[in-house]
């Protein structure tokens, strides 16, 4: 058993110096731009994990479990901490007097835990009777009916969400007046995020030059840059137009296109001067109906377009002063954050770091690029991150959002910035006033996030409710992806009988 245990102790001595290297190496790169001090210890627990995520674990996971120690499944926010704990547990079994490492100190062993905490309250405020926040998508309703944003505030909600690419300034300056007298009469607080709508590509027309105006499985049709241009070889096919004709200039042959969040799948199979030509992959047996204003994905194409549109600089003029937080759609890159974080300065001078980002991850590209994003925002100011769970399932495919998820929630946990679970939580719940088996699962596993967002409905302040029930009894069981051993009833009633 000592043998086997030196041999482990050694690996993970080996290891330890690789992280420390290639973790290191890569914080110095960051070191430069980050003007919060508190970030950098962030900072560089995420190029820790980053480092030890560049390597295969499982084989040590499996080996040191039997020695009853972690098998570093659940260091994300404490990485070398965590891994000095065991290494050190480990040295004094077998008996080592070089290179042993020292156990590193409570306070340093939960200082990540507490930086996300603490960066939680920033954006979200403190937490009410649950570990978890719950952010609500205000109706229009909510600019006329004073009792819907009371009653919401009394279910739990501790964060409103203003969509920006609905309603107006008028409804939206109602709805906060309505928020301002429901905080004052119930003595509860509530912060504000305001989303900024971003480039929406579209189909912005459909000419139907055959006789139907259904694709279906091998069907071709032509996408086009403008609904006034139709080649001649497009004659007797279904022509769409594309709202954004900058997507031409990257668009390529084999590319996938998806129509209506994914409900018809295509490819281009030929490009010319005036769009592209696409044979159907994917459709309903019966058919997909075009119709314009359905939504455009390009899942495999770099677009290059500009994350903020000129509706979203008028509306951002707006924002200041009233939101709390500040939701960013189509966020690729670190600079994409650069670019909000210019139209900011603009606006408020050094008091732009006061307002946190929250950067809405929605496609491949932003997840891969999530480390960089997280350092460009996280190192000026207050920042968070959205899983918007609708989009990035139709960019990235249905059978990998559940991974993708995880990765994002690892990868936050590390940089200690919270995450906001959405879209399409208890969605049944809040139409027709029950819930499906399956969304309460669903909502139950937004515990592991830091907030999560409820979209409207009829039903919407049962929703709440019922959340912040869910929400209560997971914070008993779960921190993150640690377990909480409290005592259980059925475990009670079992060994005692009474």
């Amino acid at each position: 058993m000592k043998q086997h245990i030196d041999a482990l102790y050694e690996e993970l001595y080996s290891l330890r110096a690789d992280i420390m290297n290639d973790g290191e190496a890569l914080f110095r790169t960051w070191l430069p731009g980050i003007e919060r001090r508190p970030f950098r210890f962030s900072a560089l627990n995420l190029a820790y994990y980053l480092a030890v995520r560049c390597h295969d674990l499982r084989p040590v996971q499996e080996r040191l479990l039997p020695l009853g120690l972690s098998s570093l499944g659940r260091s994300e926010a404490r990485t070398m901490a965590n891994l000095d704990a065991v290494m050190a547990t480990l040295g004094r079994l077998c008996e080592k007097e070089e290179n042993l490492i020292n156990y590193p100190s409570q306070k340093w062993f939960f200082h990540g835990d507490k930086l996300l905490d603490h960066n939680t309250g920033l954006i979200f405020g403190a937490a009410n009777n649950i570990n978890t926040h719950i952010m609500v998508t205000l109706p229009p309703e909510a600019a006329d009916d004073y009792k819907l944003v009371r009653n919401l505030l009394e279910a739990g909600m501790d964060t409103v969400r203003i969509n920006c690419a609905h309603d107006d300034r008028t409804v939206w300056t109602a709805m906060l007046d309505n928020l301002e007298r429901a905080k004052k009469e119930t003595g509860k607080d509530c912060r504000v995020y305001m989303d900024l709508a971003g480039p929406k590509i579209r189909i912005s027309g459909v000419l139907i030059t055959g006789d139907t105006d259904k694709l279906v499985e091998g069907d071709s049709f032509f996408l086009s840059q403008s609904i006034g241009v139709c080649p001649p070889e497009a004659l007797g096919k279904i022509v769409l137009a594309c709202s954004a004709p900058e997507v031409f200039n990257t668009l390529k042959e084999e590319d996938p296109v998806l129509i209506d969040d994914g409900k018809l799948t295509a490819r281009v199979t030929e490009m010319t001067d005036n769009g592209a030509f696409l044979t159907v992959t994917a459709a309903k047996e019966k058919g997909f109906r075009v119709k314009p204003k359905k939504s455009l994905n390009f899942p495999e194409t770099h677009l290059d377009i500009t994350p903020l549109t000129a509706k979203d600089l008028e509306d951002l003029d707006f924002m200041i002063g009233r939101a709390d937080s500040i939701g960013y759609s189509f966020v690729r890159n670190g600079d994409d954050i650069e670019l909000l974080q210019r139209e900011l300065k603009k606006r408020l001078g050094k008091k732009s770091s006061s307002i946190a980002i929250i950067a809405k991850i929605e496609t491949k590209e932003s997840v891969a690029n999530l480390p960089q994003i997280i350092v460009k925002a996280a190192s000026k100011q207050p920042f968070g991150v959205m899983i918007a769970r609708g989009d990035l399932a139709v960019e990235a495919g249905y059978h990998r959002l559940s991974e993708l998820q995880e990765e994002i929630l690892w990868i936050c946990e590390a940089a200690h910035v919270p995450v906001i679970w959405a879209t399409q939580v208890l969605e049944t719940l809040v139409k027709t006033g029950l819930p499906t088996r399956a969304e309460i699962t669903d909502a139950a596993m937004g515990e592991r996030a830091e907030c999560v967002m409820l979209n409207k409905g009829p039903h919407i302040v049962k929703a709440v409710s019922i959340l912040s029930d869910i929400l209560g009894r997971m914070n008993e069981h779960q921190r993150k992806k640690a377990p909480q051993l409290r005592a259980l009833s059925i475990a009670l009633h079992t060994v005692f009988k009474d």
